[in-house]
């Protein structure tokens, strides 16, 4: 239980606390053991994962889950900053101050003078000129990032090749590049696992342009996807369990059916 006398609690609350909270615990004379043994690599997985679970917050539409989940999040900039501040990088007042310069440069329609009458889809285009010019001479696919993951990042790798005109001209082509892929797939059954992986992954990265063509965001259908079969298969479980049977103890055909019921009634 914490003391209400520590001196932590004179800081004023909101992020200046939180800060001193993460100082504290980086602490070499007095911090948290764990805290100290960390560095950005290995903090890095915890970031990505925050953010998951921030979406998962969204997605189930729990307001008081998502505002516990956005301070965990919170939290891992303030960390990473901790430790850059410790290595001379640079401190949490720099990251602010760039990413607010960053907002006030890219919004010239609210921040100066460019017109406001422009539609959403005008801005995201004028957004992404700003981002290739600061970019400047490096590769349209410079820059994103190894660390996301494939689904994310295969959609954006996509999206920049686009930009430069390396795209179908609509979904047909799309639709018949994944018929190709697919007959790749099974040709290549009985040609070892490294083909199989590969032509698997050309499989995915297609249906993952046909969801960018249609308008679709991939992680979200699939996440959408994972929930699904989540509640269906919790269904089937739950109707075996009420015949006094397992998942183990069922044939397909039993579960199938109970799968096809649980389809049935909007699950």
């Amino acid at each position: 239980m914490a003391d209400p006398t520590d001196p932590i609690f004179e800081v004023p609350a909101g992020l200046d606390r939180l800060r001193a909270v993460m100082a504290r615990l980086r602490d070499p004379e007095g911090g948290c053991p764990w805290d100290l043994e960390q560095d950005f690599a290995s903090i890095a997985p915890y970031t990505i994962e925050e953010a998951y679970e921030v979406a998962d917050a969204i997605e189930r539409g729990d307001m008081e889950d998502l505002k516990s989940e956005l301070g965990d999040l919170l939290f891992q900039p303030v960390y990473h900053a901790q430790m850059a501040a410790e290595a001379g990088a640079f401190e949490l007042s720099d990251v602010i101050a760039a990413i607010t310069d960053k907002m006030i440069d890219r919004h010239p329609h609210v921040f100066g003078a460019d017109s406001r009458d422009k539609s959403a889809a005008q801005q995201t285009a004028d957004w992404e000129a700003r981002k290739a010019a600061e970019r400047g001479a490096r590769g349209t696919l410079d820059g994103v990032a190894l660390g996301l993951p494939a689904l994310l990042r295969a959609a954006k790798l996509q999206r920049r090749a686009a930009r430069v005109g390396f795209d179908w001209a609509d979904t047909a082509g799309v639709l018949d590049k994944i018929a190709e892929e697919a007959a790749e797939v099974a040709a290549a059954r009985n040609e070892g696992p490294e083909r199989l992986e590969h032509e698997i992954g050309d499989l995915l990265f297609t249906l993952v342009n046909l969801a960018r063509h249609l308008g679709v965001e991939p992680e979200t259908a699939l996440r959408g996807a994972n929930a699904r079969f989540t509640r269906r298969f919790e269904a089937v479980e739950a109707g075996l369990a009420a015949r006094g049977r397992s998942p183990a103890e069922a044939d397909l055909p039993e579960m199938e059916a109970l799968w096809r019921e649980a389809k049935a009634r909007g699950l």
